[in-house]
């Protein structure tokens, strides 16, 4: 093999160009599912003795397996041939202040089990130990151990400071500051571990699962009991100088107080418009009396089905509000809402705020929901953790 300073393959060697067409087979497998050696080789464009070389080296390294013949064509069937997926598996969690949601998913994404622990009122102690337990309770639902992971992605509000390695805009998630955080879960799993901002991955998700898919230029709009937004910009996210790209709960806005110590009181305007609180108590205001925010906004679609439309119109001027100041800024071409109030407004909501949103902003962006089923977060730990894991197997087999 010829190679360079430290073992690397130079460009145009034959190992080299192993590497590419092994990569690139993996990478169709992936997408198409089951291929022959033919089909795989008129794919790349590799001979068919070269195909089937490649093949052997991918089973021998227990990266393909075989999964039966192709069927109706007059002769005996050709071997076709998959990912194996038990070559890796992966874990993505969504952590918040009184609940842990698990999946596990093989190298082929699919989910092998999930997992979600309540955890009310609970103390800063022991976070770290609640992760691990976690996911030690998850892969044991699938008969497997927690060494196999090769990656853990974990959502939670907030964001790691790139520059202290601290969780900022989070202080309602206890047990989650140390400037050691990483270290800890990393020590404490004994596998690889991130920690990404629960709505930037539901970001991803839209972006490689959902309505997001092809749009360059979006912006992903989250309300529940807080309210963040992910922006996506030439189809990259941005985080911002310290993470913090996208705490739009904490902007100030016409309709809302202003609010002089935003560390102090964890909201700013957005977050006193449109948090789960504030649907609560405009609900009240009007009448309606039920335990949480989206069943607040399902009464308030039922009653302007009924023809009174005030207070699902009072909910979409305040989420158009604060699109309006985004999108001046960004300029996206698709906005998504999702989190469990707008998804519980459905088009008609939706309708309601596009509407608003073109009386109060010059660009238009077309308004969507989430189409990611399940939990977007998860969903988007997931996908993340298998971009890395997939780094990793299939190019240092």
């Amino acid at each position: 093999m010829s190679s360079g300073p430290g073992g690397t393959a130079q460009p145009g060697t034959p190992s080299l160009l192993r590497a590419i067409n092994d990569r690139a087979a993996l990478e169709l497998l992936l997408d198409r599912g089951p291929l022959s050696r033919s089909q795989l080789g008129a794919l790349t464009g590799l001979s068919k003795p070269t195909a089937s070389q490649l093949l052997s080296r991918l089973e021998n390294a227990g990266l393909v397996v075989p999964v039966g013949t192709t069927a109706g064509r007059p002769g005996p069937g050709a071997q076709l041939y998959e990912i194996n997926p038990e070559a890796a598996f992966v874990a993505g969690l969504d952590v918040n202040a009184s609940r842990i949601r698990v999946a596990v998913a093989d190298i082929t994404g699919t989910v092998v089990a999930e997992h979600r622990v309540a955890t009310p009122g609970r103390q800063a102690t022991g976070a770290v130990d609640r992760v691990r337990d976690a996911v030690d309770a998850t892969v044991a639902s699938a008969g497997l151990a927690r060494n196999l992971l090769r990656q853990v992605v974990i959502g939670t509000p907030g964001a790691l400071d790139p520059g202290t390695g601290k969780l900022r805009y989070a202080p309602h998630l206890p047990g989650w500051h140390s400037r050691r955080l990483l270290e800890e879960l990393t020590d404490s799993l004994g596998v690889p571990v991130a920690v990404e901002n629960d709505v930037n991955l539901a970001a991803i998700a839209e972006q490689r699962l959902g309505a997001a898919k092809g749009v360059q230029d979006f912006v992903l709009l989250w309300v529940e009991d807080g309210v963040g937004a992910a922006v996506v910009l030439s189809g990259r996210l941005h985080r911002g100088h310290t993470g913090g790209a996208g705490e739009v709960g904490y902007m100030p806005l016409p309709g809302a107080p202003l609010v002089r110590n935003v560390r102090m009181e964890n909201a700013g305007g957005f977050q006193q418009l449109l948090g789960a609180p504030a649907v609560l108590a405009l609900a009240r205001e009007h009448g309606i009396s039920v335990r949480t925010a989206p069943e607040a906004v399902t009464a308030a679609v039922a009653a302007a089905g009924n023809g009174d439309a005030t207070l699902l119109t009072l909910l979409a001027r305040r989420l158009a509000t604060g699109l309006a100041a985004i999108v001046a800024v960004v300029d996206p071409e698709l906005v998504l809402l999702s989190g469990d109030i707008p998804l519980a407004g459905g088009e008609e909501l939706r309708a309601l705020v596009q509407d608003e949103l073109t009386g109060l902003a010059v660009p238009r962006p077309r308004l969507a929901l989430s189409t990611v089923q399940g939990s977007p977060v998860v969903a988007g730990a997931l996908q993340t953790a298998l971009a890395t894991a997939r780094e990793s197997v299939f190019t240092t087999y």
